[in-house]
């Protein structure tokens, strides 16, 4: 098969598509035909080196979290899918054309929903949600703000607060704010202006999908032992200021990956695509990803 390999940390022009062994599913496994697999910030910098102390990678490495495709092949006592069942999952290796992974991994895509926009969902559906739903855990009524709100990861965990009947405030750039207004917060706050941001009330409950400046201009404004949920790390003095910190990475879940995907083909969670690119400009996709404002996620092609 064909894949997309890391040989050396570095920019985007170390990736490379090669010739590799086809993959076999094990036991509990599922081999997928893939059609989708977007780009994360996650990839990144695992490609650039950034994350070697917190998630070590051995090279020659194929990237990618995301895959959407067509079951191929089913291990020894896998049940719930069958040979050419339409499937997303959170994975590793997702840049080739063959991807296996465990079964739990896996979830079925709905009808209506297009196999190759798929591949966009796994790693931002489980994160933003599970970002809410495990981290930040707001109570109904809780006043919780997500910073990022229009990154695809602070779509969903506005869509999962609001889901949990917490208040949420999304924050965003101040010149974002009118698109922000269609994701259904109950407020949108300029993160960007100092004076809105010192203009918000006094807080439960925070979902950071952005760090740095960001967040540290936020601390003053949660409750003492109020809680931050973060996907980029702990931010420094929060635990010094009396809130209860817990950073996050995603993990599979079938189920809930099910369900949101449901909420995203009946048009109840929007997650924009900016751009389609086939396989072999993994590089390509990783400059323009990386270099942000493209306004959604990009989508590597695979197999139709």
């Amino acid at each position: 098969m064909k894949a997309v390999v890391l040989p050396a940390f570095g920019d985007p022009s170390q990736l490379e598509l090669r010739n590799v062994s086809d993959p076999s599913a094990g036991p509990g496994e599922l081999k997928v035909r893939m059609s989708g697999a977007s780009i994360n910030p996650v990839d990144w910098k695992l490609r650039s080196g950034a994350l070697q102390g917190r998630m070590p990678l051995e090279l020659p490495a194929i990237l990618g979290r995301d895959c959407a495709g067509t079951v191929l092949e089913l291990g020894k006592e896998v049940s719930g899918f069958k040979v050419g069942d339409r499937v997303m999952g959170l994975v590793n290796r997702g840049y080739a054309e063959l991807v296996v992974a465990g079964v739990d991994a896996w979830a079925h895509v709905p009808p209506n929903l297009e196999l190759v926009d798929a591949g966009a969902l796994p790693l931002v559906l489980l994160t933003g949600s599970q970002l809410v739903e495990e981290a930040t855990k707001p109570r109904a009524g809780d006043a919780l703000l997500v910073t990022g709100a229009l990154g695809s990861v602070g779509r969903v965990a506005v869509f999962a607060a609001k889901a949990l009947g917490a208040k949420v405030w999304a924050g965003v750039r101040g010149k974002q704010k009118s698109e922000a207004a269609k994701l259904g917060a109950d407020a949108v706050v300029a993160l960007d202006d100092e004076a809105e941001v010192a203009a918000l009330p006094e807080l439960d409950c925070v979902a950071d999908t952005v760090g740095g400046e960001t967040i540290q201009k936020l601390l003053s404004k949660v409750k003492r032992g109020g809680t931050i949920g973060s996907v980029v790390g702990e931010p420094p003095g929060a635990k010094e200021r009396g809130l209860v910190v817990h950073p996050m990475l995603a993990h599979p879940d079938s189920k809930r990956l099910a369900e949101l995907g449901r909420a995203v083909a009946e048009g109840r969670l929007t997650l924009p695509i900016a751009k389609k690119l086939p396989l072999a400009a993994a590089a390509e996709a990783h400059r323009l990803a990386e270099k942000g404002g493209i306004g959604g996620k990009i989508v590597l092609v695979g197999a139709s």
